[in-house]
């Protein structure tokens, strides 16, 4: 009997049978690229948390340069009504009058504006003093040391966000950036409008820019009525200051028109300095004071407040105390100035959501 060929198998040797499917630990692997996307969806949620806490100082100037955009664009958009020309120019005409109205204003009451000024923080130091020692002789608040000492405390844990604003040099740094993003957000926004559009996928452009769109809207008709509310509240309060006798009554207009910005907390900062001002001068000019508070808020809320919101954005009061409250907590001084700003936006947006949910609705039914 002959011996098997080398290129022969013997009969009873088997083929080996190879595994054609992909390991788990290849990408190629359906159930492997499904983890893999829901993974990463996680993750980049998680990394986009982090840049959002680290990085939150940064966007919040820049949130607050499309405020300032949106102030510009409404001057704008309200000269073209009356001025055929060009953007560029009717921009111009509104940057002009700003800084005509800003220097002629300190112009006109710098030297008593800065002595006001001066006036004010001494007089608000020495009524909170006396009401902090008529507490502590009632045993309803320690004594003052303590208190100061607790003061001092609390300050010294804030965190590093609400610290960057608290000083006199990152104010002015802060101001100088948003103003300057503002001018040239307003300058060009077809080009920011289309690179925000472009890093967006292409079957939802037509959608973001639907939404973006009625967010500008919405703020820039939000920002006309905190415009005047702060006009008509800083202006009253002055007048009746004025008249009342109640010193420093220019700087608490002009704080009142301030405040005026943020409604709720700002009624009650503006309100504390004008009965302390006034009942530092004696009784009368005191509860002149607090009259001159209720009727310009009972004003400003009964009749300044529902003819704007008829062409303004509708925001809750709890919603816009909460938001005020939240962001005030989370990112300073800052966040508390623009957190009516991003409730509108928010709301804008969760709108434009639901709106486009039930016209799928409607198109499947």
């Amino acid at each position: 009997m002959s011996p098997v060929a080398s290129n022969e198998r013997p009969s009873d040797e088997k083929r080996p049978t190879l595994v054609v499917e992909a390991s788990p630990n290849e990408m190629r692997d359906p159930a492997m690229r499904a983890e893999f996307a829901r993974a990463s969806v996680w993750f980049g949620l998680a990394i986009a948390i982090a840049l959002v806490v680290v990085l939150i100082q940064p966007i919040l100037i820049i949130l607050a340069g499309l405020v300032v955009a949106a102030l510009l664009d409404g001057g704008v958009r309200l000269l073209g009504r009356v001025l055929p020309i060009g953007r560029g120019w009717r921009l111009l005409i509104v940057v002009l009058a700003v800084i005509a109205f800003l220097l002629g204003t300190f112009y006109l009451t710098g030297v008593q504006l800065v002595e006001q000024v001066t006036q004010l923080r001494a007089t608000v130091q020495g009524q909170s003093q006396k009401v902090v020692e008529w507490l502590s002789s009632k045993g309803v608040m320690p004594g003052a040391a303590d208190l100061n000492g607790a003061f001092h405390q609390a300050l010294d844990s804030v965190g590093k966000i609400t610290s960057y604003v608290g000083t006199a040099l990152g104010v002015l740094t802060t101001l100088v950036f948003i103003l300057v993003l503002g001018l040239f957000f307003a300058m060009e926004p077809r080009i920011y409008e289309r690179g925000l559009q472009w890093m967006v996928p292409r079957d939802s452009r037509e959608e973001f820019t639907v939404t973006t769109q009625r967010m500008a809207t919405t703020l820039r008709r939000l920002l006309a009525g905190r415009l005047t509310g702060m006009a008509a509240e800083g202006v009253l309060t002055w007048i009746a200051l004025e008249v009342g006798g109640v010193p420093m009554a220019l700087v608490l207009g002009i704080i009142a028109a301030i405040m005026a910005f943020i409604p709720n907390i700002g009624a009650f900062i503006t309100g504390a300095l004008m009965i302390a001002v006034g009942f530092s001068a004696g009784a009368h000019t005191g509860f002149w004071a607090l009259a001159t508070w209720a009727v310009v808020q009972s004003f400003d809320g009964y009749v300044v407040v529902p003819i704007v919101a008829r062409r303004t954005v509708d925001l809750p009061p709890a919603l816009t105390l909460s938001m005020q409250i939240l962001a005030s907590a989370l990112f300073g001084i800052l966040g508390l100035a623009l957190a009516d700003p991003m409730t509108a936006m928010i709301k804008v947006a969760l709108e434009r959501r639901s709106e486009r949910q039930g016209e799928k609705d409607g198109e499947t039914a």
